[in-house]
């Protein structure tokens, strides 16, 4: 059986697993102040251009999205997604639990643009019983979206400038930021990110690492008390250096960036067998997502040699499909499962 159905179906990088072993008798303070996470949140500082920004280390996607939108947001506030956004449908209403309700706009292909958010913006401000209601005050978005699309600078800039103009916030969700930043065609980088949000994280989990995503805040005056909000979530992890381990080493030569690619490289090796076979896809993704149109006949073959991702209906007689790529997909396995299709 051959499988695609995620990007951490592996426990980590061989990398990360040879850095826990080194430093398995060493001993180190607790709760992220340590030298691991010292050096890993110096690196990722440096490389978005803030040698200033507080970089903190948390578990996973979920509870970092929660932390901190939580931490920004006062009780009334909400925060403007995608209708098809990770908190507004994979979350558990783990964003509404902590009070925020999540304002979702309709997407194209994942993303949002800045004049859907300036048209809502608009429309709130002219609601004379506004002041009932829950106030917008964050634009929340994945860059890669969870079609597996990106945004380019452009449309960030523009996202930015509606934020200001509204007083927003603008807070990326990077659980797969590593294939975002190494897809084909893409023009951002982590010093753009650095420069237009005011919060974003760099995902780990999905990409290389065993777990954690590391929280990047270029301006430290915005959230002063931020670890005292991570730890008040319930969110503070007391052994921080396990997560510091692993993002030092992602940041090491170039470790973060390479995996990425190369998951990226076998998506579209994916992709393009899939399209030489006559297959349909559901969106045009550069990054290691791949979505397909099937029949039922069609995923009954593929549940016989491979696991994949379920998506979502597309017809009646249709489904979307996942295939994921990861640090780990084997050339030879995409070659086998395009040779059993």
């Amino acid at each position: 059986m051959l499988h695609f159905n995620s990007d951490y179906m592996e426990t980590a990088h061989p990398a990360i697993l040879r850095r826990f072993a080194e430093i398995a008798s060493e001993q180190f303070s607790g709760y992220g102040l340590d030298r691991c996470s010292a050096s890993a949140a110096e690196k990722i500082a440096a490389l978005c251009g803030k040698p200033d920004a507080v970089v903190k280390f948390l578990c996973g996607g979920t509870q970092t999205n929660a932390v901190v939108i939580d931490a920004l947001l006062r009780g009334y506030e909400g925060v403007i997604a995608a209708e098809s956004g990770h908190i507004a449908t994979h979350e558990a209403g783990a964003i509404e639990g902590r009070g925020h309700k999540v304002l979702t706009l309709p997407e194209n292909e994942g993303r949002l643009n800045a004049e859907q958010i300036r048209a809502y913006m608009e429309s709130f401000l002219r609601d004379e019983n506004r002041d009932h209601v829950v106030q917008p005050k964050m634009v929340y978005i994945s860059n890669p979206t969870e079609s597996g699309t990106i945004y380019k600078k452009a449309e960030l800039a523009e996202i930015r400038r509606v934020c200001d103009a509204y007083g927003l916030y603008l807070y990326v969700d990077g659980a797969r930021l590593g294939y975002g930043l190494t897809a084909a065609g893409n023009d951002v980088t982590l010093k753009d990110l650095a420069s237009f949000c005011d919060v974003f994280y760099i995902g780990g989990t999905k990409v290389g690492a065993m777990c954690g995503e590391a929280v990047v805040i270029p301006d430290p005056a915005l959230l002063p008390r931020f670890f005292t909000h991570i730890k008040r979530s319930g969110a503070l992890l007391a052994k921080g250096w396990v997560l510091g381990a692993q993002f030092d080493t992602l940041f090491t030569d170039d470790l973060y960036f390479k995996i990425a690619r190369h998951a990226n490289e076998m998506a579209a090796l994916l992709k393009e067998g899939f399209r030489e076979k006559g297959f349909r896809f559901y969106i045009d993704s550069p990054t290691n997502q791949q979505f397909l149109i099937v029949s039922a006949a069609e995923r009954e073959r593929f549940d016989e040699i491979t696991t994949y991702g379920y998506w979502c209906p597309y017809d009646e007689d249709h489904t979307v499909i996942r295939f994921a790529a990861s640090w780990a997909t084997r050339e030879e396995d995409v070659k086998e499962l395009l040779r059993l299709i």
